[in-house]
């Protein structure tokens, strides 16, 4: 890594190989999805890894299990804390409850009902907090003094990056099954753990293939700090129905990894969110939500030349309201 982040703890392939091993029996290994009417619109073979379908409906669990699993006794008891939209908050829940660690969740009052459900149901104690006027990291991180706890980032981390990272090795392991070498590979993008722990893994298998992350262009956050070599906010009047990808800036430990094994940043409107979201359903059947779907959106709004190469597309979650996704498919 460049000689400038070398104090941070910069995860490799052997993290994520080591956080494989910790997930095995406990993350799904995800379906690798080829073949698809989608190949003959596009001129290209597309490949997509349905994260969707994996535990609590997003990647998230990769990471924050990781993370959970190497807490100490000590640690454990004193429980975790996390701040998220929904699908990190999901994965902690998930991973806390596996583990018997009590875990509490800062949640924006907006978030969508069912990833609000969804966290609770998993036995979380979730405090809410308004995305436009308060801090939700200040709030997490006061709760964690106040309770000895441990604060569980949703990207900037080494551990829960390596544990994103499994994405990308399953989807080249798959891909490798079947003949395949993926040319390019799309990921969404917010704080950038699930897009960096996959162009570690992919760049490792594969050094020839290229990386790209995809943003709303609202929340674009990633490009421009890319752009301008240090980290960016998102202006606070931003708004985008993708509540998966509006994280900002992007962690240090993700920016110190992107900068070096991206090739770029490439964004997408709502509408064109909207369209792809349509798009999974109708010929993919399947129910992806806007975060999820802008990896897919990028690829059908021609960002990237697709005609002859091999594409491979990360749909990183699925929790999605019906309003919006039936919104989604009527547009």
């Amino acid at each position: 890594m460049n000689a400038q982040h070398e104090f941070l703890p910069l995860p490799g392939m052997a993290e994520v190989q080591a956080a494989a091993a910790r997930l095995a029996g406990v993350a799904r290994r995800t379906p690798l999805l080829v073949a698809t009417p989608l190949d003959e619109m596009t001129g290209g073979r597309l490949l997509f890894k349905v994260e969707s379908l994996q535990r609590t409906g997003s990647f998230k669990i990769r990471g924050a299990y990781n993370r959970l699993v190497q807490l100490d006794g000590a640690a454990r008891r004193a429980g975790v804390v996390a701040f998220s939209s929904g699908n990190h908050a999901q994965g902690v829940a998930a991973a806390a409850k596996m583990l018997g660690i009590p875990a509490t969740i800062v949640m924006p009052s907006n978030a969508p009902a069912t990833k609000l459900e969804n966290t609770r149901a998993l036995g979380a104690e979730v405090v809410l907090y308004d995305r436009f006027t308060e801090d939700r990291e200040q709030i997490a991180r006061k709760i964690v003094v106040d309770r000895g706890a441990t604060l569980v980032p949703a990207y900037d981390d080494a551990q829960v990056v390596a544990g994103q990272g499994t994405v990308g090795l399953e989807l080249m392991q798959q891909a490798a099954e079947l003949g395949l070498k993926p040319d390019q590979v799309l990921v969404p993008t917010s704080g950038g753990g699930l897009t960096a722990g996959t162009a570690i893994a992919v760049r490792g298998i594969a050094p020839e293939a290229v990386d790209y992350g995809v943003e709303p262009e609202a929340f674009d956050d990633t490009r421009r700090s890319l752009a301008a070599g240090t980290l960016l906010t998102n202006p606070p009047e931003a708004r985008s129905i993708c509540d998966a990808l509006q994280s900002s800036p992007p962690g240090k430990i993700t920016f110190a990894i992107n900068r070096q094994l991206l090739a770029g940043i490439l964004t997408v409107s709502d509408a064109e969110v909207e369209t792809a979201m349509a798009m999974a359903f109708r010929h993919l059947r399947l129910v992806v939500e806007p975060g999820g779907a802008v990896a897919l959106a990028a690829a059908l709004a021609g960002r990237i030349p697709l005609a002859g190469r091999i594409t491979a597309i990360v749909l990183s979650g699925g929790n999605v309201d019906a309003a919006t996704f039936i919104a989604a498919l009527s547009r």
